[in-house]
């Protein structure tokens, strides 16, 4: 039998995870996929020093801190983006960078491992989770770089490799369903929000204690209840909006603002529509002047609606 009354993980470590008495959560989850025991000291968002408001469009949900003081980029993303693999690749890069001052040694650069759960097709494959790591061999002999012995002592690592980021990639849509060892429990419960009861995965148990949606206040039911709204809105609007050329996702979104409306008022409805294929539209690449023309908004509604988001 399996709990139906949970709420999703993405919302859950945006609003419930992040003191550190629910830690034991996020603790199991980390630990299960990299499979060494995970502990938590600091979690935060990564999102304090923007540079601009276009920086928000390539937030991680949650940067972490555990116990070694290597950092974890966890990102949970729904809707499809054509140039994801590069956005994994910017909030790497930018984590990395906001580590230094001017003046600091390079060796505090701390280990940093990437987590993507994604909700669409990324790319040609027949997993449906991938780990991608730095791999430096010899073109001659294909041997492995190693560290020297002084370096191994001073970063605690074996080869020149594990010095670098690593990523993995969790497509959700993907699994099959048939739960065969902790990891794959943890991506039925990431895909369906339920958990079976024969379930044993690390922190699986307390997520069945904590994450139940009786359990929430009414401010936070009713946030949460936006939140999936908003999930299965974004979801309709634009499927792909790159690929599609919007026609799909306009269509979509028309169907969406008149739903909202005889709930909330027609003009409401359109406003929403408008909104929500702006923001999609900017994150799929599309220039100012584009979207402009597709929603009838001027640019400078756009920058409005881009630094609200």
């Amino acid at each position: 039998m399996a709990n139906r009354n949970l709420i999703r993980f993405d919302w859950a470590i945006k609003r419930l995870l992040r003191n550190k008495a629910d830690y034991t959560v996020l603790e199991g989850f980390l630990s299960v996929l990299l499979n060494e025991d995970i502990k938590i000291i600091n979690i935060r968002d990564s999102e304090s020093n923007r540079e601009h408001a276009d920086d928000k469009f390539n937030r991680v949900d949650m940067l972490v801190e555990n116990s070694a003081g290597e950092l974890f980029i966890i990102e949970m993303q729904n809707n499809s983006e054509v140039d994801y693999l590069l956005r994994m690749l910017y909030g790497v890069s930018k984590t990395v960078t906001e580590q230094l001052t001017k003046g600091d040694r390079y060796s505090k650069i701390r280990k940093i491992y990437h987590i993507n759960i994604i909700y669409f097709v990324l790319g040609d494959g027949d997993d449906y989770v991938y780990h991608g790591i730095a791999d430096f061999r010899g073109i001659h002999n294909n041997n492995v770089l190693k560290l020297t012995d002084k370096q191994k002592l001073f970063f605690i690592k074996e080869n020149a490799g594990d010095l670098f980021p690593e990523y993995y990639i969790l497509c959700v849509s993907d699994f099959d369903g048939a739960a065969k060892d902790s990891l794959d429990e943890w991506i039925y419960y990431l895909k369906n929000t339920e958990i079976p009861d024969h379930f044993k995965a690390r922190g699986l148990k307390e997520a069945r204690e904590q994450l139940l949606y009786d359990n929430l206040s009414e401010d936070e039911k009713s946030a949460y209840d936006h939140h999936l709204k908003q999930t299965r809105y974004e979801q309709n609007v634009i499927d792909d909006s790159y690929d599609s050329g919007l026609h799909t996702g306009r269509e979509e979104g028309r169907k969406e603002g008149k739903e909202e409306g005889l709930k909330e008022g027609k003009e409401e409805g359109r406003k929403e529509e408008k909104i929500m294929i702006t923001i999609n539209c900017h994150r799929a690449g599309l220039p100012a002047e584009t979207i402009s023309t597709i929603t009838g908004l001027s640019q400078e509604e756009i920058i409005r609606i881009l630094a609200n988001e």
